[in-house]
């Protein structure tokens, strides 16, 4: 049986994201690891000309942790730990996986293709050819499948 202390779950805040956190969760559980939810904040690039005033960085912050306070672990499965970094996402989601260290990532993908996988890149993509650790990504919706599964007591 695969060693799992320690899981990590990027979040982008998306439904892709919330399906891996459930899946997070749920192997959180079963192998009684540790759970920590990341929110990379990546500042906007700004091209400065005359009247141009660049953001606060406080703000993007501010307003991503409070998003990352209102996210809810699903069914009170698991605690969890958050945290927030802030720089290009995938290399902090990979330095935080190694810091930490995390025997596992949990994480969604948007399954982009062609142009738009081009022109946006992949942040999945990166972490999977980087970690040094296994990387689980998720596309489809796992919330269903979860909801099924719980027993009739457990809805009550």
């Amino acid at each position: 049986m695969l060693a799992i202390h320690t899981i990590l779950h990027p979040t982008d805040f998306s439904d892709q994201s919330q399906s891996a956190l459930w899946m997070a969760c749920a192997l959180t559980r079963d192998y009684g690891a540790r759970l920590v939810v990341l929110h990379v904040v990546a500042m906007p690039t700004i091209a400065y000309g005359e009247g141009v005033v660049p953001p606060d960085p406080a703000e993007f912050i501010d307003e991503a942790q409070q998003q990352l306070n209102r996210l809810e672990v699903p069914l009170g499965l698991v605690r969890a730990e958050r945290r927030i970094e802030r720089g290009d996402t995938a290399s902090e989601i990979i330095r935080v996986a190694r810091e930490l260290p995390a025997d596992l990532i949990v994480m969604g993908t948007h399954g982009r293709t062609g142009i738009s996988r081009l022109l946006m890149g992949s942040v999945a993509e990166q972490v999977l050819r980087t970690a040094l650790c296994s990387v689980l990504t998720m596309k489809m919706p796992f919330v269903e499948t979860v909801l099924e599964a719980q027993p009739e007591t457990a809805a009550a």
